[in-house]
């Protein structure tokens, strides 16, 4: 047997190279534990359409946007494959596909596949057949996936639209495909505890529950190729890929460790130092996310964020914790978010920012706003440049169509940039500072520091 502080080690990596995969399985249980699609949930291999942005009272997922709604779906590879389909749309969407370790496998949409119909078949990694014509294969590598697609919505006005959009996302069971299919109904519901979210779920798990599960995991899902050393190690403690783990017949000294990695390696998690860079008050990760290969703490830590992050080509998503080191936004003082003209946002799809209280919710305002972006009918200077106007009261009617509402106390902002151009993507872009501003005696006159 290994020594003890080579066990300690295996024990608190072990720890963070499974938390992904356990927060994806908790997190498909607790959004499947439904007999019929319904909000946000839906059983195995069937969507689940968000028809509406979350308002000010949601508070089951932090930093929600209000850019795209959302269509879900968990799929079970294991019997046969299944057939995605998308209509021919005017707008800009994505359907990244996640493996139960979050890698983003592949992500059809707007900026990959295009705008027109298409048909995808999502096969498991050692499925072998033949497909029809014209369904192009997309290889996930573990049986069980995730779809976590976003869909372009221009406003509140806008729903019909794009629920007429979602309703035309399918999903099939390859023998099915070509003749007419309904997904079955009144299906049994799963058995999982959905008063308690998924992240809370894991955290509260001790080792013996948390590596059983783990392992009995890695019988669908088998890790990637890259993993191999980690595999090997992992077997010193007593887990090896495909077979039952057994707690109770460890040696006492690994027992020990696994006990001591719950806290250890989910401290290890949470208390990681974000990578990125901060530019102008905005922290910006252009790296790392989506695929991480050998990256175990890193990946853990974005799943601990927030499952289904999309890849960089995909979005960009700078963050504006506060004014200043020490100097939190409050809703006490004005701010502006100036664009020169030839400085605005330089992407292929579309731009936002999103307004978040101090604990990454909505804050209900006069004008139901939670989000403001190039789709928006924003006023700009003559001289092309534009001025976002962020404060808690009204910046005056003439300003009202450019103004990003905030609560009365503290704050902090998301850009979200979809689709980012290569300029944006190497740091040659980076988005301006946010400025206090001062009122001074001359109307409509702003001092900016």
């Amino acid at each position: 047997m290994a020594n003890t502080d080579e066990i300690d080690e295996i024990a608190v990596q072990a720890y963070i190279y499974a938390y992904p995969l356990l927060l994806m399985e908790l997190t498909r249980q607790s959004g499947t534990n439904v007999t019929a699609p319904i909000d946000s949930c839906a059983p195995m291999n069937q969507f689940a359409h968000l028809r509406t942005f979350p308002d000010a009272t949601f508070k089951s997922v932090v930093r929600p946007n209000a850019d795209t709604l959302y269509s879900s779906a968990w799929l079970d590879l294991s019997q046969e494959p299944m057939v995605l389909s998308v209509p021919e749309t005017d707008r800009y969407y994505m359907m990244p596909m996640l493996d139960m370790w979050t890698d983003v496998v592949a992500a059809p949409g707007t900026r990959t596949t295009g705008n027109g119909a298409g048909n995808f078949a999502i096969i498991a990694p050692d499925w072998e057949g033949t497909l029809p014509e014209n369904v192009q294969p997309i290889r996930l590598t573990t049986n069980l996936g995730w779809i976590g697609g976003r869909t372009q919505t221009n406003g509140t006005d806008d729903y019909e639209h794009v629920g007429a959009i979602q309703d035309q996302y399918k999903l099939t069971p390859l023998s099915q495909w070509g003749t007419p299919y309904d997904p079955p109904t009144s299906l049994p519901p799963g058995t999982c505890d959905t008063s308690v979210a998924p992240p809370d779920q894991v955290a509260a798990m001790d080792a013996e529950t948390y590596f059983t599960l783990f392992a009995e995991l890695l019988k669908q899902n088998a890790p990637h190729a890259i993993d191999w050393s980690i595999v090997q190690q992992l077997q010193k403690i007593g887990i090896v890929v495909g077979e039952d783990f057994d707690f109770a017949s460890l040696e006492p000294e690994i027992q020990s460790a696994l006990e001591a990695s719950v806290t250890q390696g989910y401290d290890a998690i949470i208390n990681k130092i974000e990578s990125g860079d901060y530019v102008n008050g905005w922290k910006i990760a252009r790296e790392f996310k989506g695929t991480y290969g050998g990256a175990y703490l890193q990946r853990a830590y974005v799943d601990f964020k927030g499952l289904g992050v999309n890849s960089p080509e995909d979005a960009i998503y700078p963050f504006s914790p506060v004014y200043q080191p020490g100097s939190p936004y409050t809703g006490s003082n004005n701010y502006v978010l100036h664009f020169d003209a030839d400085e605005l946002p330089p992407v292929e799809a579309f731009w936002s920012v999103t307004m978040y209280n101090s604990g990454g919710y909505f804050i209900d305002n006069p004008i139901d706003r939670y989000a403001i972006g190039d789709h928006d009918a924003l006023q700009y200077n003559s001289d092309g440049s534009l001025d976002l106007y962020i404060q808690h009261d009204s910046p005056g009617t003439d300003k009202e169509s450019n103004w990003l509402p905030a609560p009365a106390d503290e704050f902090n902002v998301v850009m979200r940039l979809y689709w980012p151009s290569f300029e944006i993507m190497t740091g040659e872009w980076n988005p301006p500072p946010i400025k206090l501003v001062s009122m001074t005696l001359e109307k409509d006159k702003y001092l900016l520091d």
